[in-house]
C-alpha cells in the first residue's frame, strides 16, 4: 500500500513494520517508480510550486487484519479515531491499493466513507472514489482467442484464483472460447489455501491439468506462488518437468528472490506466452535505478538489504567484522548485469501504472491551485492542509455555457440549421432512414445510432415461397412425363397419329426440360446458374413455341392440300416440320451465345434497393440482350398465336388449331403481363415472378393442347378410332 501525501520535508517517511524477508527484488521498482514520480514533482516549479509532497508505504503481509489496521490507521492519524484532526501534520491525498482486487476492495470500503481516492491495478470500481490505473483486461481476452485461433488450439485448460476477478475473467472469457468453438479440458479456481496437503493432492492435480497441452492461467500472486510450488514438487516427485504451453496474462509475476531460483520456479514456464500492459518509456528512470548506492541510501531502508539480497554479498558497518566466506558490498556492483527476470532496469508495467497515479493526483491538485475556490492554496510556503481529499475527485471547475444550441447531436441524430440561423445555432433531427453509415454491407438499426450487419435476400428452397414454387415445378414435370409416357404406350392409336406423332413428342420434351429449368432460378445465385439461366429458358420456350408452329401450319397445308389442283401437298412431311423445328430455337440459340460472348450474366449484390437486407441476384449483364431474347420469343408465339387463329375455322377431322389458339392466347396473356410486372418489383420477387411466368405458360400449353387427347386416350377409348375422329369434332 503507498499512500501519497503532502508534506513540507523532502524527504522519505516509511513504515520500519516492512517485512524484508519477503522482499521479492522485482517488487522494488515498483517503489523506486513511486520516489523517482514524487522526486520530478517536487523539482518541477511548474505543476506545484512552493508545495512538496511526500508519501509512507505500508505492508499488509497479505493480511486482512493488516489491511484494515494499516487504513484505520491511515485515516485517524495513527489513533483509533477515523478522522481525527487535532494534531494533524500532514494531508491525506490519495492511496495507490494493492495488487489483489480483494485487498484493494477491502481497503476502498473504509476510504470510500472519508472520499479518500484509491488507485488500483485491479478490480473493478464499485467505490466512487475508487479508479483503475491499469487498462482492463477486456482487450486481453479478445487477443486470447486470436492467439488461439491463429495456432488452431481448440483444446485447453483454464486456471483462475477463486475470487472476484478470476470469477469475471471466467464469466468473460468463456462465451468468447464457446462464440469461437474452442472447448474447455478443464476449468479449475485456486483457492489461497490450494497449497496445502499438497501431497495427498499432486496425483489429483496432475490428472486434471494432464488433459490439456495449453494451460491458460489468469492469477495473482497468491495463486502464482501456489502453481509455482506444485510445479516444483511436481519436479522432485516425478523427476521430470510438467511441462506445457503456458498462456498467462498481464497479473502474472514470476516469483524469483534469486538467479538461482529461476531454476526451480522459472523452468517449466520457459517459452510461454505473455500478454503484458503496455508501458511508457519514461526518460531518467533507468538513470535513476543505476545511480543507487547502497553505501549511501539516503533514508531508503529498502536499498540495503535489498542489495545484499540481490547480490549476495554483505554491507561492512564500522565497528563490526565481516562474516567469512561472504563477499563484501563495494556499491559498484552494476544492476545491468542482473537476468531481467530478477530485476528490469527499464519501468516495468507495474511501475508505470503507479508512476501515473502520482501524476494524477498531481495534475488534480494543479488544477486547484489555479482556482479561486482554493485561496489557501495560493500563499506562498503554506500547506495544503486546507484540501480536502474529496476535493481532489473532484478538481475540476465549472465550465461556462457558451453554446447557440442546446445541446450536442448524439448518436442517431443530424444537425439542421433553421432557416435564417446561423450555422452553430443548429437543431437536432434525427436521422433520415438508412443514413447512418457509408458501409455497404451493413444499415442502419431502428435509432440510427449505429450499424447492424444485413441479411442476404435471394428465393431460398426453405422458404415457403420458395418451396411452393419448387413443389409446383416438379409436380407439372411428373404430369407432363406421365402424359408422354401415356402417348408413347398409344403411339399406334389414331389420336396420337394425328397432326404429326413426332411433333407432339419433341413438344413433350422442351415442355418436361421448360419446368426443370425453373429449378435455376431458386436458391442462391452463382455463376453457372446465372450464366444458363435466361438463355436455357430462352431456347427451351422457343423449341416448344416452334413445335406448335410446326403443328399449326401442317394443319392449314394438310386442308390446302385436299383441294384438287392445290400444289402444297409436296410440302407436306418431315422436311419442313424439320426445317421449322432447328431453324427457330437455332437464331434464339444464336442470341444467346452473343449475349454469353459480349456481357454475360453475373452474381451480383445489391445493398441500396432493400432496407435491411442486401439483395442476392443475377445481374444480367446487358439489358438490351434480354429484351431481345424475350422479344424473339415474343415475335414466335405470335406468329404461332395469328396462324393458329386464322386456321380455327378449318374443317374439325383434319383440325386441332383451336386448341393451339387457346393456349397461344394464354401463352402470350402470360408474357404480355410478366414484362411490367417483372420491372416494377425488386429482389426475389422478379425471380417468383418470371419462375410463375414459365410454369404458368407451359402448364397452359400442356393443358390446352394434350388434356383432350388423354382424356379420350383414358376415359373415352370408344372415341380414339378413325371412323369416330373422322365424324366428331373439336378432336
Amino acid at each position: 500500500q503507498l499512500v501519497l501525501r503532502g508534506w513540507k520535508p523532502n524527504r522519505f517517511n516509511i513504515s520500519e513494520s516492512f517485512s524484508h524477508s519477503s522482499f521479492i527484488p522485482k517488487n522494488y521498482q515498483h517503489f523506486m517508480a513511486l520516489v523517482f514520480a514524487v522526486t520530478e514533482v517536487n523539482k518541477d516549479f511548474i505543476l506545484l510550486p512552493n508545495i512538496t509532497l511526500g508519501f509512507q508505504i505500508y505492508s499488509n503481509f497479505q493480511d486482512e487484519i493488516s489491511v484494515s489496521s494499516n487504513s484505520i490507521y491511515l485515516l485517524s492519524r495513527g489513533r483509533l479515531a477515523p478522522g481525527y484532526k487535532c494534531d494533524q501534520q500532514d494531508t491525506l491525498l490519495s492511496v495507490v491499493g494493492d495488487v489483489s482486487s480483494k485487498f484493494s476492495k477491502q481497503m476502498a470500503s473504509l476510504f470510500s466513507i472519508f472520499k479518500v481516492p484509491q488507485f488500483t491495478q485491479e478490480g473493478r470500481a464499485v467505490y466512487p472514489p475508487f479508479f483503475r490505473i491499469n487498462p482492463k483486461e477486456s482487450a486481453q481476452y479478445y487477443g486470447l482467442v486470436q492467439l488461439l485461433l491463429y495456432f488452431e488450439w481448440n483444446w485447453v485448460g483454464l486456471l483462475a484464483p477463486e475470487n472476484d476477478s478470476g470469477g469475471h475473467f471466467l464469466a468473460s472469457l468463456i462465451p468468447m472460447l464457446k462464440e469461437k468453438e474452442i472447448c474447455l479440458a478443464f476449468c479449475e479456481m485456486l483457492t489461497s489455501d490450494y497449497y496445502r496437503n499438497l501431497e495427498s493432492k499432486s496425483y489429483q492435480i496432475f490428472n486434471t491439468w494432464s488433459k490439456a497441452e495449453v494451460m491458460i492461467l489468469f492469477a495473482d500472486h497468491t495463486s502464482i506462488a501456489n502453481v509455482q510450488m506444485f510445479l516444483y514438487y511436481h519436479e522432485q516427485l516425478k523427476n521430470t518437468s510438467f511441462l506445457k504451453v503456458w498462456i498467462l496474462t498481464s497479473h502474472w509475476k514470476l516469483n524469483v528472490r534469486k538467479p538461482q531460483d529461476i531454476l526451480r520456479n522459472g523452468k517449466p514456464f520457459h517459452g510461454a506466452l505473455h500478454f503484458r500492459d503496455h508501458a511508457g518509456d519514461v526518460s531518467g528512470f533507468s538513470h535513476f535505478l543505476l545511480s543507487l548506492d547502497p553505501l549511501n541510501p539516503q533514508g531508503d531502508v529498502f536499498l540495503r538489504p535489498w542489495w545484499k539480497n540481490l547480490f549476495n554479498c554483505t554491507i561492512h558497518q564500522p565497528g563490526k567484522i565481516s562474516p567469512k566466506g561472504k563477499n563484501t558490498c563495494t556499491g559498484k556492483e552494476t544492476l545491468l548485469k542482473l537476468p531481467m527476470y530478477i530485476f528490469d532496469t527499464g519501468m516495468t508495467d507495474d511501475s508505470y501504472h503507479i508512476y501515473n497515479a502520482v501524476y494524477a493526483v498531481v495534475h488534480a491538485l494543479h488544477a486547484m491551485q489555479g482556482s479561486e475556490t482554493h485561496p489557501a492554496m495560493l500563499r506562498l510556503g503554506n500547506r495544503i492542509s486546507n484540501v480536502q481529499a474529496w476535493q481532489v475527485i473532484f478538481c475540476r471547475r465549472k465550465v461556462p455555457f457558451a453554446r447557440c444550441g442546446m445541446k450536442r447531436c448524439h448518436a442517431g441524430e443530424r444537425r439542421s440549421i433553421p432557416e435564417g440561423k446561423q450555422i452553430c445555432c443548429y437543431q437536432c433531427a434525427p436521422c433520415s432512414e438508412g443514413t447512418i453509415s457509408n458501409q455497404t454491407d451493413q444499415y442502419p438499426n431502428k435509432d440510427n445510432d449505429h450499424c447492424i450487419a444485413k441479411k442476404l435476400h435471394f428465393l431460398a428452397y426453405e422458404e415457403p415461397l420458395g418451396y411452393a414454387l419448387a413443389s409446383l415445378a416438379f409436380s407439372l414435370f411428373v404430369i407432363t412425363f406421365a402424359i408422354l409416357i401415356i402417348f408413347l404406350e398409344h403411339h399406334g392409336t389414331p389420336i396420337v397419329k394425328a397432326n404429326n406423332q413426332n411433333l407432339t413428342y419433341i413438344l413433350l420434351v422442351s415442355l418436361l426440360l421448360c419446368f426443370l429449368c425453373s429449378f435455376l432460378f431458386i436458391g442462391q445465385p452463382r455463376k453457372i446458374t446465372c450464366l444458363f439461366r435466361q438463355i436455357s429458358f430462352a431456347i427451351l420456350f422457343s423449341l416448344a413455341v416452334s413445335s406448335v408452329l410446326a403443328k399449326t401450319v401442317m394443319v392449314v397445308l394438310a386442308f390446302m392440300a385436299t383441294k384438287p389442283g392445290n400444289r402444297t401437298r409436296k410440302l407436306l412431311g418431315k422436311p419442313l416440320t424439320n426445317s421449322i423445328i432447328l431453324a427457330c430455337p437455332l437464331i434464339q440459340g444464336i442470341l444467346g451465345v452473343t449475349w454469353l460472348v459480349t456481357s454475360p450474366p453475373f452474381p451480383n449484390l445489391d445493398f441500396h434497393s432493400l432496407v435491411g437486407e442486401t439483395i442476392l441476384e443475377c445481374n444480367e449483364g446487358s439489358a438490351s440482350m434480354f429484351y431481345a431474347v424475350l422479344a424473339y420469343l415474343g415475335f414466335l408465339a405470335f406468329i404461332s398465336f395469328t396462324v393458329a387463329f386464322l386456321a380455327r375455322k378449318l374443317p374439325n377431322s383434319f383440325n386441332e388449331a383451336k386448341f393451339i389458339t387457346f393456349s397461344m392466347l394464354v401463352f402470350c396473356s402470360v408474357w404480355i403481363t410478366f414484362l411490367p410486372t417483372y420491372l416494377s418489383t425488386k429482389g426475389k420477387s422478379m425471380v417468383v415472378v418470371e419462375i410463375f411466368s414459365i410454369l404458368t405458360s407451359g402448364a397452359g400449353l400442356l393443358a390446352c393442347i394434350f388434356f383432350p387427347k388423354c382424356y379420350i386416350i383414358l376415359l373415352r377409348p370408344s372415341l380414339n378410332s378413325r371412323e369416330m375422329i373422322m365424324r366428331h369434332k373439336n378432336l
